[in-house]
């Protein structure tokens, strides 16, 4: 893959390009060739030489000092998230770091999960479902352990008609995306899944493209449900203690809600034995 060599250098160039001259408080003067701020505006901004933020993004300069990263995530209006990104990713050469075993759930968690009478799933840090219970895979199909939630929400038209509004649920997704990751971009499954996804999904390239780096947190979600229609889900998220990377997610709905009473209806139904069919023998 392209851009694995340089990720610092990708990284300031994509979110200067964000930046309007009027959002860093400097003058716009004359035509733009390019969008967002031109180097030596980033580097006057900085406090850093043209030249020397030049080497930076052509990946010629790796080890900058943290001083001038924050100084860069300031020009660049970088919140918290992203900035503690961008300090990573000057932290040094990703590709020395041992790549990490496979992921797998720990006992009293998948036990946790299953005993749940509210959709719950494990998501890995790749957003791999490594477990989940009935009412997560009564809620959705694709929620279901060997999944993949990146995955279906690019490219599962019926993973993408539950978000009424998925495409801004799929911007969130890649943004945490590239949070869990971060510069560990040897993982093998970090390269198979944004392969086949940028070839895949023209709007995962576009997406990936921004380097945008939020972390996925709890948050009511909208559902637009095939069975029961419109449902808001309160959707928590919590480490999993032991098992790095992995996420614990329970699904809830306010309580009194027509939500609720949805919900509990999907479980109902998934709970009544289907309905006998006639024998095909007589007695």
């Amino acid at each position: 893959m392209s851009g694995e060599s340089n990720l610092l250098g990708e990284y300031v160039r994509a979110r200067r390009e964000l930046v309007t001259p009027e959002q860093a408080g400097i003058p716009s003067v004359g035509v733009r060739r390019v969008p967002g701020l031109r180097r030596e505006e980033v580097a006057m901004l900085a406090g850093i030489s043209a030249d020397y933020y030049l080497r930076l993004e052509q990946g010629r300069d790796r080890n900058p000092s943290a001083q001038v990263l924050v100084s860069l995530a300031r020009v660049l209006r970088l919140d918290d998230d992203a900035t503690a990104y961008l300090l990573r990713l000057g932290a040094g050469d990703p590709r020395r770091r041992r790549r990490r075993r496979r992921e797998s759930v720990p006992p009293g968690i998948a036990k946790l999960v299953a005993a749940l009478a509210l959709p719950a799933y494990v998501e890995g840090r790749s957003f791999d479902v490594l477990a989940a219970n009935a009412p997560a895979t009564t809620l959705s199909p694709r929620l279901a352990a060997g999944r993949n939630r990146l995955r279906d929400v690019f490219l599962d038209p019926a993973e993408q008609a539950l978000y009424p509004d998925w495409e801004n649920a799929a911007q969130g997704m890649v943004a945490g995306f590239r949070k869990s990751v971060g510069a560990d971009v040897d993982d093998p499954r970090f390269v198979e899944l944004v392969g086949e996804l940028s070839l895949a999904s023209p709007l995962f390239s576009r997406l990936w493209a921004r380097h945008d780096v939020n972390t996925c947190e709890g948050a009511p979600k909208r559902l637009d449900h095939p069975q029961v229609g419109e449902l808001w889900l309160n959707r928590e998220r919590l480490g999993v203690s032991g098992a790095a990377g992995q996420t614990l997610v329970v699904l809830h709905p306010d309580p009194g809600t027509g939500s609720a009473e949805k919900l509990a209806l999907l479980a109902s139904a998934m709970a009544s034995p289907p309905p006998a069919r006639e024998g095909r023998w007589k007695a």
